[in-house]
């Protein structure tokens, strides 16, 4: 399955013609919606230095751990952002890291403590899922990172229902979150000396 997949993704990357590519289109290339394929879906361009993606698609992931909070067993791309067009430039390297992170999931990844993997109602999951949307939304320099890469884990266990790969998103999710806290105490610090120094003259 995992080869199938990665190869109907790297041929699909080839074969975009088109200048402009939507994120519904990509979402039909990457197979049948489900939580975890979504979350993939989004994260990855959030990895990317394309400018303004982040919002859009932080606030889909927003939207899926709502979802995943009140049990919704169902998933879909909200239409904001399935409408989302990137180049064809960047379309392709996300097919070409969906396909990269498919093709290393399946030489690790295995159903294995299967009860961390799932999406049930109210649960850490999508509470870590939403925080790292938080994260994604801030306008903070490259800090989209940490958050889309734990972001993945947490989709590519959700998608093999792999507990270590899950666990290993979360682990990575708290630390976005203590890095992401970091950066904003050191932006109010520097941001309350420059105001005192700028009175001060």
């Amino acid at each position: 399955m995992t080869a199938t997949i990665v190869q109907r993704l790297r041929e699909t990357a080839a074969d975009l013609s088109e200048e402009r590519v939507s994120m519904k289109t990509l979402a039909q290339a990457h197979g049948p919606a489900a939580h975890g394929t979504l979350l993939l879906l989004m994260a990855v361009p959030c990895v990317l230095p394309v400018l303004g993606v982040g919002t859009v698609l932080g606030l889909g992931m927003a939207a899926l751990a709502v979802a995943m909070w009140r049990g919704h067993s169902s998933a879909c791309l909200p239409r904001r952002v399935a409408e989302l067009e990137l180049s064809r430039h960047w379309a392709q390297c996300v097919l070409g890291m969906l396909a990269s992170a498919y093709a290393m999931a399946g030489r690790f990844a295995r159903a294995r403590l299967s009860h961390l993997a799932s999406p049930s109602r109210r649960s850490w999951t999508a509470a870590a899922i939403g925080l790292m949307a938080l994260i994604v939304v801030l306008p903070i320099p490259f800090g989209n990172v940490l958050p889309a890469l734990a972001t993945m884990l947490i989709g590519l266990g959700l998608v093999f229902r792999d507990g270590v790969a899950m666990a290993l998103g979360l682990v990575m999710s708290g630390l976005a979150l203590f890095v992401t806290a970091g950066l904003l105490l050191m932006a109010s610090f520097w941001g309350s000396e420059w105001i005192v120094r700028l009175v001060s003259i």
